[in-house]
């Protein structure tokens, strides 16, 4: 079982959503190339407001992702498509049905 995970969240700006969302889109094939994510997934939460969740099989594969293409593209899209900063957690997966 994975243990390790990423649990994201950013807040578009307003009248950027479908920016956003485009981006968060165009960033599986990167998530796809990362032989040490196991699972990615990007999700639209409403009001702007979109998610990030990753899982990893260990805090190597974790720490990869963390500075991989896919956040160094998020951060620098940061400024024009986001109201605020990422909140990135590192969270530990305590149970999972696979």
């Amino acid at each position: 079982m994975v243990k390790f995970a990423i649990w994201a969240t950013v807040q578009a700006k307003p009248g950027k959503e479908s920016q956003v969302e485009s981006f968060l889109k165009s960033a599986q094939p990167l998530a796809q190339a990362e032989p040490a994510t196991v699972t990615w997934y990007a999700l639209n939460l409403g009001g702007g407001r979109f998610g990030i969740f990753d899982t990893f099989q260990d805090e190597s594969g974790r720490e990869a992702h963390l500075n991989g293409e896919i956040a160094k593209a998020l951060m620098a899209n940061a400024k024009d498509l986001l109201s605020g900063d990422p909140q990135i957690h590192k969270i530990e997966i305590l149970a999972a049905k696979q």
